[in-house]
Formats: structure tokens, sequence, C-alpha cells
């Protein structure tokens, strides 16, 4: 309770935080941008797809991600979309989807570089984010097949936004074959009966499984998947980090450009909440950093001597929240 108070405060009243932004016609079709104070040259952009067990998602969930990165120079944008009972697994892809293509599109007036763009998620927004991607990937290849008359029209209803805009993905604590997960999930308390309900049957488990989709892709749409960072800690409970590891080898076995990142003892949220509130030096934050900065020195440098940030709570609370933590 301590963290979260300091968090919302600074949710609801820092200045670089600009809240509900529209970016569809849909309920909850909003997003939160974080613009660094700084913005006397185009930012590194990166659109974050929070989790929430596909019921329970909200873009707040993304502010302690969001506030670490603007203080390193880098616009983030936290995409709302509609959870279940609101929606299903197609509602919740297609509002993603509606959200990318706003910060692709609108990134630049925003003091973005359209150069620079990330895509990243965490747990369902790490399946979603991954969802999106790849559909977007397929409507990508198709264009590239279709006679040159008809690819303005597809452009205009399909193509708002491309898979190859993003220089990299970054997939925290996600899980990428729902045909595995799902007893486990109902070991965990998301009952079968729910699960499918919120993913439109069992007959729709294969087209909204990324690691198993991935398979069936074309080559050539396979190749226009960005750079995938996958980041898992090996005490979730939530999602087996297997998920991470196995999705990884699929990937490469199918030559997209792939890094994993396996945290050892790091619960499902320890490396999203009980991390940042630690303050000090965050393993996930650097390794995210260590790609958007990549070829940037003026951003590494101004990274390298930047004070870390404080701790906002006790390690003893931080220790027994990691203790009872389900997750």
């Amino acid at each position: 309770m301590p963290g979260f108070l300091q968090v919302g405060y600074y949710y609801f009243f820092d200045k670089r935080i600009h809240r509900s932004i529209t970016y569809g016609p849909n309920p909850r079709n909003r997003l939160d941008l974080y613009l660094p104070e700084n913005m006397d040259s185009p930012k590194p952009v990166v659109a974050f797809v929070t989790g929430g067990a596909w019921i329970i998602g909200y873009k707040a969930w993304g502010s302690l991600l969001g506030l670490q990165l603007v203080e390193k120079d880098i616009i983030v944008a936290c995409i709302d979309y509609r959870n279940f009972p609101q929606g299903t697994i197609s509602d919740m892809v297609e509002d993603v989807k509606q959200g990318i293509s706003f910060i692709c599109n609108n990134a630049a007036s925003y003091g973005g570089d359209p150069n620079r763009l990330y895509l990243a998620g965490q747990s369902a927004g790490a399946h979603l984010a991954a969802c999106a991607l790849i559909e977007q990937a397929i409507l990508e290849n198709k264009a590239k097949s279709v006679p040159e008359e008809s690819q303005i029209d597809m452009k205009e209803k399909e193509l708002s936004w491309r898979a190859t805009q993003f220089k990299a993905y970054f997939a925290i604590s996600g899980g990428y074959n729902l045909t595995k997960l799902i007893n486990h999930f109902h070991e965990r308390g998301l009952y079968r009966s729910l699960f499918l309900s919120i993913m439109e049957g069992e007959q729709s488990l294969l087209r909204y499984s990324p690691e198993l989709r991935v398979q069936s892709l074309l080559g050539r749409a396979r190749s226009l998947l960005p750079p995938v960072y996958l980041f898992h800690g090996t005490a979730d409970y939530s999602i087996p980090y297997d998920a991470s590891t196995t999705f990884a080898n699929v990937l490469e076995s199918y030559g997209v450009h792939v890094a994993t990142r396996i945290y050892d003892g790091k619960t499902h949220t320890d490396l999203f909440l009980q991390d940042p509130l630690r303050g000090g030096k965050d393993a996930l934050l650097e390794d995210i950093l260590g790609v958007v900065h990549s070829g940037d020195k003026d951003l590494q440098m101004k990274h390298a001597t930047s004070q870390q940030r404080p701790r906002l709570v006790p390690e003893i609370l931080l220790y027994l929240a990691h203790c009872i933590s389900p997750f």
C-alpha cells in the first residue's frame, strides 16, 4: 500500500503523464502518454500493453514502467483495451491493434521518432501484443502478394501500421501457447469454462496461441517480425517461465531474431512491481534500455550518469509481499 499510494500520486499529478487519450471508437479505447520533460529532439517510443489475466487489465498498471522509461528520455504509451466480459479475445486484439496504429501514426506529432518504435507487453498484455504483431505480419505479407492496384484499398482498410515499423518487441512474463496453459490456468483459479469464454471457445486457441500461429506463417511473413526479447522469472507461478523459453525455441527455429533473459527467483510480479518499488538498479529496466539506447551514445551517457530511482517501499514489506504473493 505505501508503494501504490506513491505511484498513484505520480499517476494523477505528474505533468509528464497525459491520461486517457482516445485512440478508437470502442469503450476503453484510451491510452496514457508519458512524455519526457526535455523534448528538444525526437525520442524513442515504447507502446506498452498491460496485463491483467484478460479480465482486470488497465492502462494505469503500466505507470511504474512508464515512469522509469520517461525518466530515460523515452516516450511511453500505455494502451487500454476492453476486458472480459466487456469483450472477448478478438475484441482485445482488435483494440490493441488500433492502439498500436494510433501510436505509429501519431508518434511524430508527440515528439517521438517514427524510426525508433518499440512494442512491449506484460503477462496477458504480452500475449495480446504478440497476437497483434503476428496478425499484422500476415496482413503485411498479404499486401505484398496482391496486385498493386488492390494494395491501396487494403492499406486503407487494414495496413494502418506494419510489423516492420518496430525495431523490437519486449515480452514480459507472457504465455504464448494457450493449449498448454489452459490446464495450468484452471488449477490456478482461472477456470477452464471461463477461460474458454474469454478465448471464444476451444476452436480459437490455435489462432490466439502465438507459439502455434507463428509456425503456420509463410516464411516471408515470419521475416517481417521484429527482433523479439523475452523476459521471465523462474519463480513465476502464474505463467511458468518455460512458456517463454519454448516460444523462443520456436521463433529461433524459424529464423526470427530472439533473445531470452530468465531472472532467477523472480515471480510474476517481481519484475513489474516489486523490483521497481525497490529502487536502485533494475535488471529488467537495464535490459530494455540496453536495446532502446543501442547506437545512441547521448542517451547511453545520460543513463550512465543519471541518479538511480529512490526506494518507494521498505525492503521488509517487499520481502513479505514476495512470500505471500500467489503470482
